[in-house]
């Protein structure tokens, strides 16, 4: 393992969380929201990215013993960066574009209770 590996599976682990928490107890929307595909894409290239490259089955059957070492190893640091900055993407745009939290107003006094 190297230096890095924990902090970025610690860092993504956070981040993954924090984007699936804007996901829950939420009212089902319409339209489909893309920044869940980036917490998607994140989550998906930070597997890759933490790890000794050998240990990895599906690099491991791509590119073999040789290759995982050759070339996929001296890209692991890129695809920690791009997985970290891809989960804080997708979650920012998800926590800013949230909806306000909505108000019930109380009834007044000859309204019926709706329960």
């Amino acid at each position: 393992m190297t230096w890095w590996s924990f902090p970025v599976l610690a860092l993504t682990a956070g981040l993954t969380g924090l984007v699936v928490a804007t996901y829950v107890a939420r009212e089902q929307s319409i339209k489909e929201n893309p920044h869940g595909r980036l917490g998607a894409a994140g989550t998906v290239v930070s597997f890759f990215a933490v790890g000794c490259p050998v240990c990895n089955k599906l690099v491991l059957l791509a590119l073999g013993t040789s290759g995982a070492m050759q070339y996929f190893e001296p890209i692991q640091p890129l695809l920690a960066a791009v997985s970290v900055a891809l989960l804080a993407w997708a979650f920012h745009k998800r926590a800013t574009s949230e909806d306000r939290c909505l108000i019930t107003r109380a009834p007044t006094a000859g309204q019926p209770v709706n329960g």
